[in-house]
């Protein structure tokens, strides 16, 4: 068989491929780029025309921008969190005892759960009426001697950890408490201690050399030295593909939260960029404001993974 007979081939099994690649990817990356460059509205109140950067011009000066990207910040607290309870579930699951298999199954089958399904039962655990959550806290708080305190609003408060403001981007003592926020963080952590990084902690974990924590105990080591300075060196390059992995993520995050258990609200406190892309595209209809938003997130997104792989690959590198 020719050379290029061989070359045709090849082409022919990467065609399919390829053009999907070009038409639902690297087409439609390229059209937003010079729809951000636009002044598209599709509600056609004005003709569309070039307008060069004053979409980001004005995105500088937009103050939602800024609260949502404060915002979207603010829901990443919850990562370490859930990175964290993965790698100890991977720990734990790692042990050779009866019905390590089953737990591991269960604890990763609410993986397959539709998202939108997990979400509205969280709604209904949120309910500040007749939700289990709030029922378990006031039972808690009459058995201390504290019945007189208010359980948390949770969806509904604009209240959060570190009592940002609503309006601006600020800190007020009357918003110090728990919110929707805070609810949103802690369904995350809660649905991602069992997930994809468990499995992938536990397959690091699998390929870590048994020789090497024997040797360790030998010589005298606790359990927590072993894992100290044997164990989770050994992690270290799936750590940082978690960890980066972890930030995409959570910057492009937030959107399903929103439209499904919030609508963004209250007051804006749980719209992230990612919401605020498809109400300025589908339901303002700010197609090019749209566009630019998106490519400011792509900014943002490709800084911080350069960074995450200029400073957190050092350790990695050393291995």
């Amino acid at each position: 068989m020719g050379a290029r007979r061989k070359a045709w081939i090849v082409a022919c099994f990467l065609l399919p491929n390829f053009l999907g690649f070009v038409v639902f990817t690297a087409g439609p990356v390229v059209f937003s780029l010079g729809a951000s460059l636009t002044n598209w509205n599709l509600q056609r109140t004005t003709p569309t025309r070039y307008v060069g950067l004053a979409n980001y011009v004005e995105l500088s000066r937009d103050d939602q921008f800024w609260t949502y990207l404060v915002n979207t910040a603010y829901f990443m607290i919850g990562m370490p969190f859930a990175i964290a309870g993965s790698l100890f579930l991977a720990v734990l699951l790692n042990q050779r005892l009866r019905f390590t298999t089953t737990f591991r199954t269960v604890l990763y089958v609410p993986a397959f759960t539709s998202g939108v399904a997990l979400m509205i039962l969280w709604k209904a655990l949120y309910n500040p009426d007749f939700g289990p959550i709030n029922a378990v806290i006031e039972a808690v708080l009459r058995t201390i001697g504290l019945g007189g305190l208010e359980a948390p609003q949770w969806l509904l408060s604009t209240r959060n950890l570190f009592g940002l403001d609503v309006e601006r981007l600020g800190v007020v003592r009357e918003q110090f408490g728990l919110g929707a926020r805070d609810a949103l963080i802690f369904m995350g952590i809660w649905t991602g201690v069992g997930g994809g990084n468990m499995l992938l902690y536990l397959a690091a974990l699998s390929n870590v050399p048994s020789e090497l924590t024997e040797a360790a105990a030998l010589d005298g080591a606790s359990r927590w030295e072993c894992f100290r300075n044997v164990t989770w060196p050994q992690l270290s390059p799936t750590t940082f593909f978690i960890v980066v992995m972890s930030y995409i993520g959570g910057l492009q995050g937030g959107f399903e939260q929103a439209r499904v258990m919030t609508a963004g609200g209250p007051a804006g406190t749980t719209t992230t960029l990612a919401y605020y892309i498809y109400t300025k595209a589908f339901e303002e209809f700010q197609i090019g404001y749209a566009s630019a938003v998106a490519w400011v997130l792509f900014g943002v997104i490709f800084v911080v993974t350069v960074l995450n792989w200029r400073f957190g690959n050092r350790e990695t590198n050393l291995l």
